[in-house]
């Protein structure tokens, strides 16, 4: 095991920000024997359960690939937590971070839901505290209270919202459209690309993704250079003057159809190198070039690959089988509370189909929802 510090912002009820500090404890990578050994006793556990694990494209790719193989699904967090919901399995295991097994938790009351690493968390939902939140919602009882997915069931709970990054801005544009200003959380870049977008009026909470934040603007116009022919896709929770250079901007979704369907052969990638693995999979012609953070030899803190992502493993998965432990409770009323701004967010969804970028589950097996 290794452990590593990590620096996120943290925003307090008065709208002040400090740097704050969190750890991860990263397992040494399986090589071999043991890695073979250790994902057949894996596929075996999820047989012996009948649990059904639905991972992150930010993990693992060993994980990744036992999902597909034993009939779960690699997608985002919503895209997870739905295909938990819906399965016929009472076991769902969540490769992710702590958030995603909420969410699936709260969608999905009456199953058991398991994480290979409870410690997994998140710097955007470190960086938004269910209580300074909610004194900061009080704060401004006027404007709609509209949470990334990235957050705790807690702040979930005192949200009017819940959104994507594939539904943000339809949403945040519905609400402009009735005359309602927002109150944003937690990602500051993704509220900031969305109120470009929309013209909204929106009071942003402060927290950054510590992947994205990292992604420079001047290093990245630098590699354009070196790869003129090359696409430059990128996620919103990235700077400003990142996003400014992409020709997609988007979730992993997103990002991953546009590499599978594109027709240029280089792709320049600002998101967290995990998606780099169903990337490679789906399109194994095209040539995938991260986007540059500090770099490894500089200060870069994460290097482009979440530290909370990295603790989900196969020893995590087959203890948290064999034991019965990691699993996640959301106790009511949060529960309830949160899931009405998700289930407001997917009526939402289904009845404005065409605001809303289209579902691509069906475009390759597994490859999740925009």
């Amino acid at each position: 095991m290794t452990q590593v510090f990590f620096d996120y912002t943290r925003q307090d009820a008065q709208g002040v920000s400090c740097t704050a500090n969190a750890w991860a404890t990263v397992p040494e990578p399986l090589t071999g024997e043991k890695r073979l050994g250790a994902k057949a006793r894996a596929k075996a556990l999820l047989e012996q359960h009948d649990a059904v694990l639905v991972a992150h494209y930010y993990v693992d790719g060993d994980l990744q690939d036992l999902a597909l193989e034993t009939g779960g699904c690699v997608a985002d967090s919503l895209e997870m937590a739905r295909f938990g919901r819906e399965h016929a399995s009472q076991t769902l295991v969540v490769a992710g971070v702590k958030f995603m097994g909420e969410t699936a938790k709260i969608l999905s009351p009456q199953k058991r839901v398991l994480m290979p690493d409870l410690d997994a968390t998140c710097s955007l939902d470190l960086g938004c505290p269910a209580d300074e939140f909610s004194a900061f919602c009080d704060a401004h009882p006027t404007r709609s209270v509209v949470v990334y997915a990235n957050t705790s069931a807690a702040v979930k709970a005192r949200a009017d919202w819940m959104v994507t990054s594939s539904c943000a801005l339809s949403i945040v544009s519905h609400l402009k459209e009735q005359g309602q200003q927002i109150l944003w959380a937690p990602d500051r870049h993704l509220g900031r690309y969305i109120e470009q977008q929309t013209g909204a009026d929106m009071l942003m909470w402060n927290a950054a993704c510590i992947v994205h934040d990292e992604f420079k603007g001047l290093e990245l116009e630098l590699l354009k250079r070196q790869h003129p022919q090359a696409q430059v896709l990128v996620h919103p929770e990235s700077p400003e003057s990142v996003v400014a250079l992409a020709d997609v901007v988007g979730s992993t979704t997103t990002m991953l159809k546009a590499v599978v369907e594109g027709r240029a052969n280089t792709y320049i990638v600002a998101t967290d190198n995990g998606l780099f693995h169903r990337m490679r999979q789906l399109a194994p012609g095209k040539t995938l070039i991260e986007a540059p953070t500090a770099g490894n030899a500089a200060t870069c803190k994460s290097c482009a690959h979440c530290p909370w992502m990295a603790m989900n493993s196969l020893l995590g998965l087959i203890t948290c089988l064999e034991q019965g432990g990691g699993e996640i409770f959301v106790g009511e009323p949060t529960r309830t509370r949160a899931l009405v701004c998700i289930e407001r967010m997917l009526d939402f969804v289904a009845r404005n189909p065409s605001r809303v970028a289209p579902s691509t589950q069906g475009f390759v097996p597994s490859i999740g929802a925009v």
